[in-house]
């Protein structure tokens, strides 16, 4: 057994019905709280829920809610500059990936002086940062369960992540229940992410057991119950895997990282905006097809936690059954765009490749085949 590290310090409440717990948790570490919360909170009535639970819980709360779906360290910024003005000891995330990673960057750097990026490049070491509790109302970043936060720099257009363990959640509450009223674009895209997340985490260079158990574990319980809350949003049992799927698929992720798709999506979203889930998706099957002979164990594995009966292939017909077990799974659930659909140009290569390459290459290195320029023009170009 290879040797490694493992460790996860977020508190986790899982289960339906948690997310009427929020007050009682945020009073173990607070008294007055930041709610960074996505657009969606408000009609769902989950913002009203939060504030009425930290209420009765007798804490005080601001609210910041200038969401968007690749968010700017300029939003970041803001929101730090918010939570030190009203005194805030206390940071809350109730959202998608984008809110989550908000509360992240807004509690670190409401303690933190300068700008984000020196301390995501390295430039300036951090000590301190708020406590944070996050609170997804979707499924599929697991930002809840990680040390990771994302964000765009709109001088630059660089997307990158802040991975600083200052920036653990202190608690995290995955409630299936608040998934129930999602509509199927947010089902799918979200769904497909972890996916994302469990497949390229498990093929990571940087993989070790603890973190392939999570992986393969949120592949299976993913490939067996999105199908189903696409189909019925209402499903409550199928949401209960497909929310932990996305946890798991969250702290495998924080010990082994992510691969090429996610060092090709990242500059899409920091030049074009182009939704995350949906950029990795349409470069996964190229991706696939350049990357499965390089780790062909892994990928018949893949194979077999997609559903793909397996017993009588050899290790490499296995291993390539799961290029297509995953396209048509994206098929089936519509998240398999081309990147001319949104709105990606071979104009946009050079631009795209050249950040692959600087900000993104140890990501892209982390693959287990790693592309030379030329193929990483043929991906993007198969992608179209």
């Amino acid at each position: 057994m290879a040797d490694f590290i493992f460790n996860n310090p977020v508190k986790l409440h899982v289960g339906p019905g948690k997310f009427d717990q929020l007050g009682n948790v945020a009073q173990q570490y607070g008294k007055k709280a930041l709610l960074v919360v996505s657009d969606s909170t408000k009609p769902t009535g989950q913002l009203a829920r939060a504030q009425e639970a930290l209420t009765a819980a007798g804490m005080t709360y601001a609210v910041y809610d200038e969401f968007m779906q690749n968010p700017l360290s300029t939003l970041v910024e803001a929101g730090a500059s918010l939570a030190r003005q009203e005194n805030c000891d206390l940071v809350i995330g109730i959202g998608g990936g984008s809110a989550m990673d908000m509360a992240k960057g807004i509690a670190f750097c409401a303690l933190n002086e300068g700008s984000i990026w020196d301390y995501v490049f390295g430039k300036k070491q951090a000590q301190h940062a708020l406590p944070i509790i996050l609170v997804p109302t979707t499924a599929g970043t697991g930002s809840e369960a990680n040390r990771t936060a994302v964000f765009t720099n709109p001088e630059t257009h660089d997307k990158k992540g802040l991975v600083n363990p200052l920036i653990y959640p202190v608690a995290s509450i995955v409630d299936p229940e608040l998934m129930l009223t999602l509509p199927k674009r947010v089902i799918a895209g979200p769904g497909a992410d972890v996916l994302f997340h469990a497949l390229e985490s498990y093929i990571s260079r940087n993989a070790h057991p603890f973190s392939e158990m999570l992986s393969l574990r949120a592949i299976t319980l993913l490939a067996k119950n999105l199908p189903r809350v696409y189909a019925d949003v209402t499903d409550l049992a199928a949401w209960e895997q497909v929310t932990f799927a996305s946890t798991l698929a969250g702290m495998a992720i924080d010990c082994a990282g992510t691969t090429l798709p996610h060092a090709l999506q990242h500059p899409m979203g920091g030049l074009l905006d182009v939704v995350h889930a949906e950029g990795i998706a349409a470069v996964y099957p190229a991706f696939m097809e350049y990357t499965w002979s390089a780790a062909p164990e892994k990928f018949a594995a893949i194979a077999a936690a997609m559903g793909v009966d397996t017993r009588d292939m050899n290790t490499e017909e296995a291993a390539y059954s799961s290029v297509k077990a995953v396209t048509d799974f994206l098929k089936s659930v519509n998240m398999l765009p081309s990147l001319t659909e949104l709105g990606v140009k071979e104009e946009h290569f050079d631009w795209i490749i050249n950040n692959v390459q600087t900000t993104m290459k140890v990501v892209m290195e982390n693959n287990p085949r790693v592309p030379d320029t030329q193929t990483l023009r043929d991906i993007l170009q198969r992608s179209l």
